[in-house]
């Protein structure tokens, strides 16, 4: 039987302990060796940790790493290319210590780098010299930038020389298949990747020294990803030089689209081994490919210059590799949550090998995306999913409209997708209907509009907020009066940002978020200390704006409840942006609550951080808003709240 109540009363399956518990767990950096499958796995249940797990050809899944290990980098703070598998062991990144392990099938992992204040990256083998060749971010000096490299390590004798040097960043190093030519990328201040890189390609000497270093595309205003040599040993890459991240091919002196359209077969690289395209054989690849913010799989023949979309129920697509006609992916769609997934290319045969959760809950309880697009400043459109609420053992009194949480997505060149998350269940089965925002600045919709924020931090990605809210709103389908703006790290700015300097939103939450501009310019690390010349201007040239931009500066303007929620070992966003918030809206007397989580870093990793954030925010609505909560939670402590109803 139906129950009547009202929006955010409601009670459902999809509860914190589910996601904290399984339903978080993140997939991904899957690669293929000897026909067997592998993939890392974060689990929230143990800390956080990432464990490297192998599917091997029969079918037995068994974990790789021990369980007093977690594979890890933190080169560039988000890490990424942790590991490699070779014929006889596998080399991986250790958390706790960032040294190189090497794991063979019947040793414990050993050490083969030195203990000293590096990190490494990118991982590839280099089998015709015995040595790993990978990126190397130096922390030695204490007080000074990292110093970023790209070095070869002897596997005998553990030595370590420098390949190249002299950029401020480098990533994706490959190896040519008969290993005599290597090609990499690198950047320089004031660039990140998706603004402007340098493919570079190099022959090598008989112990593997670089010669003849040729610069093959990029520079100014070009993004180049994921070079990648071909069977045959012709150089490819994706480069966004046409508006769009495109696939080219470099061969006789000519660069050529492979297959020229209006699609993103490229991503920001926030991490170091992404991948979304592999060679299944010389004339023929396997990619993902994103338009209009939904990706899809599918093949080119390179004869034909033409992508073929493969039959899927996948919408988001990632960490594409092959080996021959054997495919493997981390994928999710509207109705299915991220999974590792094997293919056959020639037959399109597939099979899911492993879930981010075992949950078995009922469809009916998902709410289902709409891709809707609205105008927004300077007559310009924008891009959301919206999800109204679902569940179908509640409806609403009829004349009650529900509270809408609109999600500015971290980054923030970054993107959210249609995929299914349980993050976003957990509010819809409880009554609350949720816009996630693709605002301008975000990628998969080619590079102008990913350039819409450049010098326009803190004003489109509101706008585009606030207008895609208010569009629901004109439209009847929210409750005006109930607007809550929610995001994390970049998004927590926007989030500060639209409760600061607009009227919308009624409450906010920010996850890590960004209050003070100037201090994360003066306070952050080197792969981001220069990402804000390009999104709000130089610094300290343009610190005006830096200050104008800054909520913490302008906190009589906000009347609405916020909460924060921050890690206290974030070397992203410090916790001080969140502390001194917190401590002048307390003095101003609105509704504030601030929940710490010793441990955590930027983005949380532990079960019982996720469970208790989640739980936390909806206490903290509930309570803004008067209405009550079918379940006891524990409750949060809420600086300012009246108890008058």
């Amino acid at each position: 039987m139906i129950q009547t109540a009202p929006y955010g009363t409601w009670t459902s399956p999809i509860t914190s302990e589910l996601i904290a518990a399984g339903g978080a767990i993140r997939l991904s950096a899957t690669k293929i060796v000897g026909g067997n499958i592998y993939w890392l796995e974060g689990r929230p249940a143990e800390g956080g940790r990432n464990v490297l797990v192998c599917r091997h050809e029969n079918g037995e899944i068994v974990e790789v790493t021990p369980a007093n290990f977690n594979v890890r980098t933190r080169a560039h703070e988000y890490g990424g290319g942790a590991f490699v598998v070779g014929s006889d062991a596998i080399y991986f990144c250790n958390d706790a210590d960032q040294r190189i392990y090497r794991q063979k099938p019947t040793t414990a992992p050993f050490a083969i780098t030195p203990s000293e204040k590096r990190r490494y990256a990118d991982l590839i083998l280099d089998e015709r010299n015995d040595a790993l060749i990978a990126i190397c971010e130096d922390h030695e000096v204490a007080g000074k930038e990292a110093k970023t490299t790209l070095v070869q390590i002897d596997l005998g004798a553990g030595a370590m020389i420098r390949l190249a040097g002299g950029d401020d960043f480098y990533s994706s190093p490959r190896l040519s298949p008969d290993g005599r030519h290597l090609a990499w990328l690198s950047w320089r201040h004031p660039d990140m990747p998706w603004d402007s890189t340098m493919l570079w390609s190099a022959s090598r000497s008989a112990d593997g020294q670089l010669e003849n270093i040729t610069q093959v595309a990029g520079g100014k205003g070009e993004s180049i990803f994921q070079p990648e040599w071909s069977p045959s040993g012709e150089l490819f890459f994706v480069s966004d030089r046409s508006g769009w991240w495109n696939i080219y091919r470099a061969s006789d002196d000519e660069i050529v689209a492979v297959c020229p359209m209006a699609a993103e077969f490229g991503l920001p690289q926030w991490v170091f081994g992404l991948s979304t395209y592999a060679f299944v054989d010389a004339t023929h690849i396997v990619s993902s490919a994103c338009i209009r913010g939904v990706w899809s799989l599918g093949t080119i023949d390179l004869t034909e210059s033409k992508f073929v979309p493969i039959d899927t129920p996948f919408t988001d697509i990632g960490f594409v590799v092959a080996q021959g006609t054997k495919v493997a992916f981390c994928a999710a769609g509207t109705k299915d949550v991220d999974a590792v997934i094997e293919m056959n290319v020639r037959t399109q045969t597939r099979r899911i090998i492993r879930r981010a959760s075992a949950m078995n809950i009922e469809a009916q309880y998902f709410s289902i995306p709409e891709t809707i697009e609205f105008q927004t400043s300077n007559n310009q459109t924008a891009f959301a999913y919206f999800y109204s609420p679902r569940n179908p053992d509640f409806q609403a009194p009829q004349s009650e409209r529900p509270p809408l949480i609109v999600i500015s997505h971290g980054g923030p060149t970054s993107a959210t997708s249609n995929s299914l998350k349980l993050g976003i269940q957990y509010w819809t089965s409880r009554g609350f209907a949720v816009l996630d925002v693709n605002y301008g600045g975000s990628s998969s919709f080619g590079r102008d509009y990913r350039r819409r924020l450049n010098g326009n931090w803190g004003i489109v990605d509101i706008d585009d907020c606030v207008n895609g809210a208010q569009y629901l709103v004109d439209q009847g389908r929210v409750d005006g009066d109930r607007l809550v703006i929610r995001g994390n790290s970049a998004g927590g700015y926007t989030t500060l940002c639209a409760l600061t300097f607009r009227d919308c939103f009624k409450a906010g939450a920010s996850y890590y978020g960004v209050s003070d501009l100037t201090a994360l310019a003066e306070d952050t690390h080197k792969f981001e200390s220069r990402y804000l010349d390009r999104l709000i201007g130089p610094y300290p040239q343009a610190k005006n704006i830096y200050l104008e931009r800054s909520p913490i500066n302008f906190v009589e303007r906000l009347n609405a409840p916020a909460i924060f929620l921050q890690g206290l070992e974030d070397k992203v966003v410090p916790p001080n942006q969140a502390e001194v918030m917190v401590e002048v809206l307390k003095k101003k007397g609105l509704p504030v609550a601030y929940v710490a989580f010793p441990g955590e870093q930027h983005g949380f990793r532990r079960s019982e951080t996720l469970k208790r954030a989640l739980d936390s925010e909806l206490f903290f609505y509930a309570k803004v808003f008067r209405f009550e909560l079918p379940n006891v939670i524990e409750p949060v402590e809420i600086f300012n709240l009246s108890e008058e109803k």
